[in-house]
């Protein structure tokens, strides 16, 4: 046992996933990086075990009522850990934010500009004073009456609902109605109510048709059901509610994101009268700072807004209050997020722009002696944007803190003080440390994949630029922050949409759609979430499921019970665990703390119930089977052509590391693109295809970069064409054309600055991305690879 100022945190025996009894011990309050390829194990080291024990720590530390939660959701698989601050994890995973969340709320930004117009706005003659919440639009006190603080009126009008008059009710004329028995319920309820529900929707009296559409009564009538061959249906109280009412109540209540989406169909959405957009009550609207409302001053970029409050106000309280949000504001602007609005909403903005959000909330935090564990921080980053990151970092260092960072990107493992590489591969071939010490020292780690690339050992072979087949005018595109920006996309070749993060790119690959002259088919793969529940996995994404489960269905064990396929299908009573309906998890509430997941005391996340289990395949029941990765299971259908196919495009996208019922939840946004892309790619494909990918390189090492690009470039070669939005300059550099974008983010962005071949855009004036392309050809041309 070390003395009590033991500089290590010590991990000894840790057992989490795929590691295998790693021992491994890291100096505090230095900056350390952890690498391998995708899959093999660091995550696991770092959050997993690192991170979770931490968290076990502090829930421990706690009531006895937390104390005993934490036996439900279990502590991590390692011997023991010493010298453990207490630590915060900052992840890339998605939470489900609404649209009342923004970048104001998500940084506290908000709070404090509403406290600034509270105490020192300028208020007009005679008005009270108000309390900082009556300038926020989600509060009561603050919300706009009309439009609940939404800033958008949702309407309907009579053609929207009903989109073919010339039907009657009972053949479906309000197309808005709910489908199957509340639909027939309404209908039921309209006739016991003496309304003709078999004339012709357009031979109604109007004063009958507005009522049945809009009115906001709930009449409730005794419904007489007509009588069905052999059913008995006794009569029941039925309430009626106007197709309007049902519309506006799915789409603002509704937690199905399915129903919302089809409520959406009928209902027009405009800027509300009275607030005009602003969500906010005329009170609260009624008081300026320097000369703007609140709602101006939130839809300004931030480095605009720092402008603003840069005005001289001598009033004392004006100055710390504004001091505070310059403070606040310079962080976020350092990480390269100046160009984002106060009201910008959560949803619109990528993983890598809110991880770094709260990163920059941490910086301001002023908490010291913890760990920060981080995933991928420079996710989405421009190079140019990736060095105020480290300087961010090394603040986060400075402050007497130890950061832990999750990385692929060789400049930020350069830049460490220690780094962890974990490998040599994925999954069952990972799961060891290989090194732990200065990154210099990796040289001598002859199994390491990182080695190849931080110390560029071999040179790729340089490639001559293809020639381009078509081309495709975009444009003009005013979005966001591009103003009529016309740009020729080559067809038949592999292009790469650059420039620093806000700079309009997304925003301009997005306006590519099927309708565009040239574009045969278009296959767009983004980072997304392939599901929002654990019940969605890799296995019923891809469909191979349906072919496992067809395999289960026809062994002779099966027949003899009579199973059918649905059997297998933990989404359905019969063969799932009904303790947690199939999930392998149960939901356990924290009063005050997120709710987490733990396994399921029954079937011990297996999913399923005892009997489903007892019916094997080669040897496997159906738990075991999901259970596999992706690089066994190959092995293991190999003889099922069905089921080798999915596996073999999942293989070619460098998912290996996988296991077939691995949860939608845990995966990242690139594994969840790439599980997409594997999708596309096992399809037999006729015609031309234009792929369009954001950033497909996210989350991958340098190694699984390679396997990635042989596959985009594969479809080239077959004839079809890529584009990608990216930073990785290597990726860039192997391009047969660039469209830059830029020069800045935001308002300073949104422009063509260059496009060419990657040759012609390195040699550019004025571009940002100009310089870091040239570094990467020179090394391509030297042997040196450095970027990832």
């Amino acid at each position: 046992m070390q003395g009590p100022h033991d500089p290590y945190v010590r991990v000894r025996a840790a057992r989490e996933h795929n590691l295998k009894n790693v021992d491994v011990d890291i100096p505090r309050d230095t900056l350390t990086v952890f690498t391998g390829v995708s899959g093999s194990g660091k995550s696991s080291l770092a959050f997993g075990t690192i991170y979770a024990e931490a968290q076990r720590r502090y829930f421990e530390s706690v009531a006895p009522y937390a104390r005993r939660l934490i036996h439900q959701v279990g502590a991590p698989k390692v011997g023991d850990i010493t010298g453990l601050p207490p630590a915060v994890s900052l992840e890339q995973r998605r939470s489900s934010p609404t649209s009342r969340s923004s970048v104001g709320t998500v940084t506290t930004l908000s709070n404090s500009l509403r406290m600034l117009f509270s105490r020192t706005g300028d208020y007009p003659e005679g008005a009270e004073q108000l309390d900082s919440d009556a300038f926020s639009p989600n509060t009561a006190a603050g919300a706009c009456p009309e439009c609940h603080g939404l800033g958008r009126i949702h309407r309907t009008t009579e053609e929207l609902l009903v989109p073919d008059p010339s039907l009657s009710i009972r053949e479906g004329a309000i197309a808005a109605w709910p489908g199957a028995w509340q639909g027939k319920n309404l209908r039921d309820v309209l006739d016991a109510l003496g309304h003709d529900v078999d004339r012709p929707w357009r031979e109604l009296e109007q004063r009958a048709r507005d009522w049945i559409l809009f009115t906001d009564e709930q009449p409730v009538v005794t419904v007489h059901p007509v009588r069905e061959a052999g059913r008995i249906q006794r009569p029941y109280q039925g309430t009626y509610m106007s197709a309007r009412r049902y519309v506006l109540h799915t789409f603002s209540d509704s937690k199905s994101q399915t129903l919302r989406t089809k409520a959406e169909r009928f209902l027009t959405s405009a800027p509300c009268p009275v607030c005009g957009g602003s969500r906010l009550r005329p009170e609260a609207l009624a008081v300026t700072f320097a000369g703007r409302t609140i709602a101006e001053l939130a839809a300004l970029p931030l480095t605009g807004l720092a402008e603003v409050l840069r005005t001289d106000r001598q009033d004392e309280t004006a100055r710390v209050l504004t001091g505070d949000l310059l403070a606040r504001i310079a962080t976020v602007t350092e990480l390269g997020l100046g160009y984002l609005s106060l009201d910008r909403p959560t949803p619109t903005l990528s993983s890598g722009e809110l991880q770094r959000l709260r990163l920059a909330t941490q910086l301001r935090s002023g908490l010291f002696g913890v760990v920060y564990v981080l995933d991928e921080p420079s996710a989405g980053l421009h190079p140019a944007d990736t060095e105020a990151l480290l300087v961010v970092l090394d603040r986060l260092k400075a402050s007497g803190n130890t950061v832990f960072v999750v990385e692929h990107h060789l400049d930020v493992v350069r830049h460490a003080d220690w780094m962890v590489d974990v490998g040599p591969r994925a999954g069952e071939h990972g799961g060891q440390v290989l090194h732990s010490g200065p990154p210099e020292q990796l040289r001598e780690v002859k199994e390491s994949a990182t080695r190849r690339f931080l110390f560029g050992t071999e040179a790729l072979p340089a490639r001559e630029p293809r020639e381009p087949s078509g081309q495709l005018v975009l444009g003009p595109v005013t979005r966001h922050n591009l103003r009529g920006v016309t740009t020729r996309l080559p067809l038949g070749v592999f292009t790469a949409v650059t420039g620093v993060s806000g700079s309009g790119k997304s925003t301009l690959v997005g306006s590519i759609t099927e309708e565009l002259p040239g574009v045969e088919r278009l296959v767009t793969v983004d980072q997304k979430p392939i599901g929002r529940t654990p019940r969605s996995n890799l296995a019923t994404y891809t469909g191979l499921f349906d072919v496992v489960r067809k395999l289960f269905t026809a062994t002779d064990e099966a027949r003899a019970r009579g199973y059918r396929a649905g059997r297998f299908s933990f989404n359905v009573a019969g063969g799932r665990c009904e303790t947690c309906q199939g999930e392998g998890f149960v939901s356990v509430e924290l009063l005050f703390l997120p709710s987490t997941y733990s396994p399921c005391p029954d079937c011990h996340g297996a999913r399923y119930n005892p009997g489903t289990l007892e019916v094997r395949y080669r040897g496997r029941n159906i738990a075991e089977v999901l259970d596999l990765t992706v690089e066994a299971a190959a092995e293991f259908f190999a003889g099922t052509p069905s089921a080798a196919r999915s596996l073999r495009a999942l293989l070619d996208v460098g998912l290996g590391h996988l296991r077939l019922g691995q949860p939608a939840t845990e995966l990242s946004g690139g594994e969840a693109q790439r599980i997409k892309l594997a999708s596309e790619l096992q399809r037999t494909l006729r015609g031309h295809t234009l792929y369009v990918l954001d950033e497909p390189t996210t989350g991958l090492h340098p190694a699984d970069v390679e396997v990635l690009m042989r596959q985009l470039h594969g479809l080239v070669d077959a004839g079809h064409s890529v584009v990608v939005v990216e930073h990785d300059m290597d990726v860039v550099a192997d391009a047969d054309r660039v469209i830059d974008l830029g020069p800045g983010g935001g308002d300073e962005g949104g422009r063509v600055v260059a496009e060419g071949t990657p040759a012609e855009v390195a040699r550019a004036a004025g571009s940002r991305t100009a310089p870091y392309l040239a570094r990467s050809l020179r090394r391509g041309a030297t042997g040196h690879s450095t970027s990832a």
